[in-house]
């Protein structure tokens, strides 16, 4: 009898998949690779794949069509915007996900990145070379206990980045949204209020059709003059053409992102080498915990299939299939 078959999709450059891989095999995997985002090699790949180990490529209801053994995916992440979850559930396909893995990583990357737009780091860095030693920036840097930080997303991430902020900002205050539960220091209003006094806005919210593009030209204008964005979530969340004329045109004061909706940029884009938005290549998960960790979960998910029936951290429910 003939060993359950596991595939990896796509790994990027960097990902050590050794840990998963032994996990897998010591629980009667036979484990391939696609090594692709194109769902023509996948689907060639993985043709009698029970498990799908995806990083971030696309799996659509097309895709899924073309895997008729398929009863698992296991996600690198601890977001599923790149997965049909639907078309998964009404082919009692599984979903899981890493779950909190990077919390803490994310959002001390995105405090960090907050703590760098408001003094001007990006400026100051070029003091010496791209301008003169002793230059100052047409604003001063404005002082971090007078200003208030709003956040959209109180999950895990979006809590610990409140835990940094309430201890050094004003005020922290963020968006109320269905079953949200109460952090100590951090006052709830309605998603227009926070907007309208956030002088920083830290972004911790999932893909969603609700989500994508909410951050829009309309949603900058409600903002104080001079106010920043931080975004650690997904990069579709943010309007990125509506966001760099807000800065352009000086009412935000600046932006950093960590997320794209399209990765990697290229080099021409704008929004690289902007003097006033701060880019890192989605790396706010990244330490030298979590690497391991992720890929760990990622196998451990489709052994808990195996053994359960139902994968840990599985975010769906698999219709069964008649």
């Amino acid at each position: 009898m003939r060993a359950p078959l596991a595939v990896y999709t796509d790994l990027d450059d960097g990902d050590d998949p050794t840990v998963g891989m032994e996990l897998l095999r010591a629980n009667g995997f036979e484990v391939t690779f696609a090594q692709s985002r194109d769902p023509d090699v996948i689907a060639a790949a993985a043709q009698d794949a029970e498990a799908l180990l995806v990083g971030y490529a696309p799996v659509d209801d097309a895709l899924l069509e073309r895997l008729p053994k398929l009863r698992v995916i296991s996600l690198l992440s601890n977001g599923s915007d790149n997965v049909d979850v639907e078309a998964a559930s009404r082919r009692g396909i599984w979903v899981a996900t890493v779950g909190a893995v990077a919390s803490e990583e994310v959002a001390t990357h995105a405090w960090a990145l907050t703590l760098a737009l408001i003094r001007r780091l990006p400026f100051f860095m070029g003091c010496g070379v791209a301008h003169p030693w002793d230059a100052r920036p047409a604003e001063a840097p404005r002082r971090l206990s007078e200003l208030t930080v709003g956040i959209l997303g109180l999950g895990s991430i979006g809590r610990r980045y409140a835990e940094f902020a309430s201890a050094a900002a004003r005020r922290v205050v963020a968006a109320e949204r269905p079953g949200a539960v109460a952090v100590p220091g951090v006052d709830l209003a309605p998603y227009a209020d926070v907007l309208a006094v956030s002088d920083v806005l830290g972004v911790f919210l999932p893909l969603t059709e609700d989500t994508r593009g909410l951050l829009d030209a309309d949603a900058y204008a409600r903002m104080p003059r001079g106010a920043h964005v931080v975004n650690v979530s997904r990069g579709a969340v943010v309007d990125t053409e509506a966001l760099l004329a807000a800065v352009d045109s000086g009412h935000l004061a600046g932006a950093a992102l960590d997320v794209f909706a399209q990765e990697p940029l290229p080099a021409s884009h704008p929004l690289l080498g902007h003097p006033r938005v701060l880019t890192t290549p989605h790396v706010g998960f990244l330490s030298d915990a979590t690497d391991a960790e992720y890929v760990r979960r990622q196998a451990d998910a489709v052994v808990s299939w195996r053994t359960n029936g139902r994968p840990d951290r599985a975010i769906n429910r698999a219709e069964v299939r008649s």
